[in-house]
């Protein structure tokens, strides 16, 4: 499965900061509602030739709800992002990816203060 993530610097510090301003509860949540909307986003923009593409994105929670992954099980998932000499790249990950984790670094901002 093809897979983006985010790493958090500073976690010690980010928990401290969490414990005194948010309930852990809240950043579970986030993670949740920003991960399904990824999953979402990237459904809506795949390419649909059989659906398969479309069905074979998922999502996962991991980490007791810190993490979610999600990515595209289709073998060909990776020529239709990064295209071949045949074909141009019709990139559904990165361009999603990168919109939601501006909102989530949003959202965690938010929960911090």
């Amino acid at each position: 499965m093809a897979r983006g993530s985010i790493r958090v610097r500073g976690t010690k510090e980010l928990k401290g900061k969490l414990r005194r301003n948010a309930r852990l509860t809240d950043v579970k949540k986030a993670v949740l509602i920003n991960g399904s909307e990824l999953q979402r986003n990237m459904q809506r923009d795949a390419s649909v030739d059989t659906g398969a593409l479309k069905r074979g994105i998922g999502m996962t929670i991991e980490d007791n709800g810190f993490t979610a992954r999600v990515g595209a099980t289709a073998s060909y998932a990776p020529y239709l992002v990064y295209g071949t000499r045949f074909m141009y790249p019709r990139d559904f990950f990165r361009p999603n990816y990168y919109r939601q984790r501006q909102q989530f670094l949003r959202d965690m901002k938010r929960l911090m203060k």
